[in-house]
C-alpha cells in the first residue's frame, strides 16, 4: 500500500490498530522527525497521549545516509559490525561520530520537548512509530531503549513495532516481531 503523504499514512496504520483505540496504559512514540506526523494520527484516532522520541543514525563518514549504527535516548547504540567492517570504519571514528550524534540527539531533545520531561514508559504499551526504515538501526535503538526503560522487557510486539515503513524494508518487520500493521510511503519525502 503507498500513502500519499504522512498524515494519510498515519491515518491507515491507525485503523489497523483501532482495537487499541482507549486502551488503558497506551503510549504512542513518534521517532523525530517524520515519524511524529505518523504518529499524530495514530495517537488522535486511538486517543493515547503521543511523545517524541529522538533517535540519530550513525553515518559512514563520506557517506552519511549509510547507517553502520545508530543511538537512542537513554544512552543506547546499536552497531552493526559487518558495515563497519566493510567500510573500514576505525574504533576511533566509531565514538567520535556517536559522541557527535550523541550531541545532536541531546539539543534536539531540549530543541522538541523544552523542559518538559519525557513521558513515563514503565508499565505501559508503547507503539513506535516512524516514518521509514532502511538499514533497520534507528528502530533497533529505539526498541532497545523502550525495552530498557521496561526493566528488560524481552516481548518485543508489546515494547515496540514499526507503524510504518519504506519498501524494501518491509520484510524487516519480521526481525521485530512485528505484525504486518505497515505500509509503503512514496520515496519522495
Amino acid at each position: 500500500m503507498t500513502f500519499a503523504n504522512r498524515t494519510e499514512a498515519g491515518r491507515s496504520v491507525a485503523k489497523k490498530i483501532e482495537s487499541l483505540k482507549n486502551k488503558e496504559g497506551l503510549l504512542v512514540l513518534g521517532m523525530a522527525r517524520g515519524g511524529v506526523v505518523v504518529a499524530f494520527e495514530v495517537a488522535a484516532a486511538l486517543r493515547a497521549p503521543l511523545d517524541v522520541f529522538v533517535v540519530r543514525k550513525l553515518g559512514v563518514p563520506g557517506h552519511e545516509e549509510m547507517a553502520f549504527g545508530a543511538i537512542a535516548s537513554g544512552g543506547v547504540r546499536v552497531l552493526d559490525q559487518e558495515t563497519i567492517q566493510s567500510a573500514g570504519i576505525s574504533a576511533v571514528e566509531v565514538e567520535l561520530i556517536s559522541a557527535a550524534e550523541m550531541q545532536e540527539l541531546e539539543r534536539r531533545e531540549r530543541a522538541y520537548r523544552g523542559n518538559r520531561a519525557p513521558m513515563e514508559i514503565q508499565g505501559r504499551s508503547v507503539i513506535l512509530v516512524d516514518d521509514g526504515i532502511a538499514t533497520g538501526e534507528s528502530m533497533e535503538a529505539a526498541i532497545q531503549a523502550v525495552r530498557g526503560t521496561e526493566a528488560g522487557h524481552a516481548d518485543r510486539r508489546r515494547s515496540g513495532c514499526p507503524g510504518v515503513y519504506m519498501s524494501p524494508a518491509c520484510e524487516q518487520s519480521r526481525r521485530y516481531g512485528c505484525g504486518p500493521d505497515a505500509g509503503v510511503l512514496p520515496g519522495g519525502f
